[in-house]
């Protein structure tokens, strides 16, 4: 009988660690290692697998087809690993409880806060999901999710957080040489534009009646986190959304170009299965988000 080859796990996780941050360094500090240890481990996956998973021709770090499918593939299941190990802590074993946040949400807003409930609560431990999927839908393998939803989703509990508002912005160096006369741009204004609402400056635009060069380079990433860092580096405008981007805009790395936001009609919702109806946890953790974020917005 012929064995299969093995693949080695810590690779994996590395991999699905740096593809969330779309970064070495963050997926590093994450990994409480260097930048150069999480580039070496992930050449080795790919010298194991026999295929490259991040294109690193481009200026921003961004994940090849392969890449894509195996993060897809493989994250899923490494959550689900580390949801299991953390019920086998010395002591007591924890109660486990996996939220779904897409990512910018979850690096700006959640995360930075969540420390308040696990000190409230140290008997729940806490596995934090990021994932970006466009379609409004509660992920199967996680007990709660915050999603966008355009109405509060028919088939599961959920609670209204706040609508997404979106806010033009850029670095101040864009912005002082950016020109307005009677609500029209006459300056260059090249244009980031986030893919899952590749419409928002063109409903911007028609919201506000202000008028956009019709000839604007545009910039397309598929991550809010890529976009915000783009506009912070001087690439274009982007329109980022409020609060979630509030401590960008506090640092001062980017501005608001204009005070007119654009206010979708999608709004964030915390949801959980009806399995999880009853779990004390999970109506724990439900309660902590809405005193926290519900109507924050």
């Amino acid at each position: 009988m012929i064995s299969k080859p093995k693949i080695s796990l810590r690779g994996l996780r590395t991999f699905c660690v740096a593809a969330r941050h779309a970064s070495f360094r963050m997926a590093g500090e994450e990994l409480f290692i260097t930048s150069s240890a999480v580039s070496h481990q992930i050449k080795g996956l790919e010298q194991e697998l026999g295929m490259p998973l991040f294109d690193r021709n481009s200026r921003e770090l961004s994940l090849t087809e392969t890449g894509k499918s195996l993060f897809e593939d493989v994250n899923p299941l490494i959550e689900q690993l580390d949801e299991v190990a953390a019920t086998y802590k010395t002591g007591s074993r924890h109660t486990a409880i996996r939220i779904s946040v897409q990512p910018f949400f979850a690096s700006e807003y959640f995360v930075p806060r969540l420390s308040e409930f696990t000190e409230e609560h140290p008997e729940i431990d806490i596995q934090v999901g990021t994932s970006d999927e466009t379609s409004e839908k509660h992920p199967s393998n996680a007990d709660l999710s915050i999603r966008l939803f355009r109405a509060p989703p028919s088939n599961m509990p959920s609670s209204l957080l706040f609508p997404l508002r979106m806010v033009p912005a850029g670095s101040p160096g864009f912005k002082k040489k950016m020109a307005v006369k009677k609500k029209a741009i006459v300056s260059e204004f090249p244009l980031i534009v986030y893919e899952t609402h590749a419409k928002a400056w063109m409903q911007w635009a028609s919201a506000t009646g202000i008028q956009i060069p019709e000839n604007s380079k545009v910039t397309r990433l598929d991550s809010m986190i890529a976009v915000v860092r783009a506009a912070e580096q001087g690439i274009g405008a982007a329109l980022v959304p409020v609060p979630l981007a509030d401590q960008w805009f506090k640092q001062g790395s980017i501005v608001q170009l204009f005070n007119n936001e654009l206010v979708t009609d999608l709004s964030y919702y915390v949801v959980f299965s009806e399995d999880k109806k009853a779990d004390p946890g999970v109506r724990s953790l439900r309660d902590w988000i809405l005193r926290n974020f519900a109507d924050s917005g």
